[in-house]
């Protein structure tokens, strides 16, 4: 009998993209299924129909053989005689999620099966608080991380010193038992090894077995300027030991740099707010600003306005890598005082009737510099 279009089979136009041919094979497989449909050779022959067209048109090079050439363009890759590891394609994973299956067909296990051979340590990350001056400065942190590293005694095997880890005789070393269900070889973790493919008759008494321990270490570890809330350093093989002789993880380092009472950042340039007098914004003045290097001088010109920013250039933070640095904008806040002094008080009543008066040719700041002057 001819083989049905494989499009034909999912249900799916030749247009459809990879997630429609997906969801149609689920659809079907889910139907079809052997054990939902236990002695009914017409849906076990309908399941290994789909299971066959989406091993072709899930796979990119195999389906623009198929649309070129037809069934016998893919005639080596596709058919139940033929199919393999490689002619299921994402087959596994899909079963895998919707039965629970491990290893389907008696092809490769998946990541999460394959526990008898060495896994990686965990990764770690360490939290660190710093002020703005330490980012605009960098600084050498002193760390100090608790994790697990492999057991000196045992070496991470788990035996005690002078033995060593026998080979699981349920699972003959695979980490995983295998059985017939239906025409499906399903693999499954052992139970006895619980998928390491080895039994530790007499555990190590320094980690229990385990082949690692929990201890703390020390480090420094140097910051870099410019750094800013989020930024991360790796430090790799710096993470958790890794099982069954795995590598180790790696450290992140996450900056969470405080609110400053003075400046704010943005990017690489800060930002502040500098009050002055009514006397220093008329007549001009010569002003001392902070910095995060220190004091300086800003002149403030004669008739300044409360809200008017200067700029003072490469006064901001460094950029990350040592590319520039940015700038400091100063915000200009002209104070009105509370309370006065008598002299105070003498000289602005002065001021206040001069500005009632007429002024003639004298303008103003003329004035008020005779007041203050």
């Amino acid at each position: 009998m001819a083989k049905r279009d494989y499009y034909e089979v999912l249900g799916v136009s030749r247009g459809a993209n990879e997630a429609e041919i997906k969801s149609a094979y689920r659809k079907l497989a889910v139907r079809y299924h052997p054990d939902k449909n236990p002695g009914d050779h017409e849906a076990e022959e309908k399941f290994k129909e789909a299971a066959e067209a989406y091993s072709v048109l899930s796979d990119a090079e195999q389906r623009a053989r198929y649309d070129r050439f037809g069934h016998a363009g893919v005639s080596s890759s596709a058919g139940a005689a033929g199919w393999g590891a490689q002619g299921f394609g994402g087959i596994e994973d899909i079963l895998g999620d919707l039965f629970g299956f491990g290893d389907v067909f008696g092809g490769r296990a998946s990541a999460g099966a394959r526990r008898g051979a060495a896994q990686r340590g965990a990764d770690l990350r360490y939290d660190l608080e710093m002020t703005l001056e330490e980012a605009a400065a960098g600084m050498t942190a002193q760390l100090r991380i608790p994790r697990l590293e492999t057991c000196e005694t045992c070496r991470g095997s788990g035996a005690a010193p002078g033995t060593q880890p026998e080979q699981c005789t349920q699972c003959g070393g695979s980490g995983q038992v295998r059985y017939q269900q239906g025409f499906f070889s399903v693999a499954r973790t052992c139970g006895q090894c619980r998928g390491t493919g080895k039994i530790v008759r007499t555990p190590c008494e320094t980690c229990r077995g385990a082949g690692r321990v929990e201890r703390e270490k020390q480090m420094e570890v140097k910051i870099p300027a410019g750094v800013e809330t989020g930024s991360r350093l790796r430090l790799a093989g710096e993470g958790e030991a890794g099982a069954q002789g795995g590598p180790s993880g790696d450290l992140y380092v996450v900056i969470h740099v405080r609110e400053h009472e003075t400046f704010e950042r943005q990017g690489n340039n800060l930002y502040a707010s500098m009050p002055v007098t009514f006397a220093q914004a008329a007549l001009g003045a010569e002003v001392s600003v902070p910095t995060l290097g220190g004091q300086q001088n800003l002149k403030v010109p004669a008739g300044t306005q409360t809200g008017t920013v200067f700029r003072l250039k490469g006064h901001g933070m460094p950029a990350l890598g040592g590319r520039g640095r940015g700038d400091l904008y100063v915000s200009v806040t002209v104070v009105t005082p509370t309370t006065l002094t008598r002299e105070q008080r003498r000289l602005l009543e002065q001021l206040a009737e001069i500005e009632e008066k007429d002024l003639g040719d004298k303008g103003l700041l003329d004035k008020v510099r005779d007041i203050f002057g």
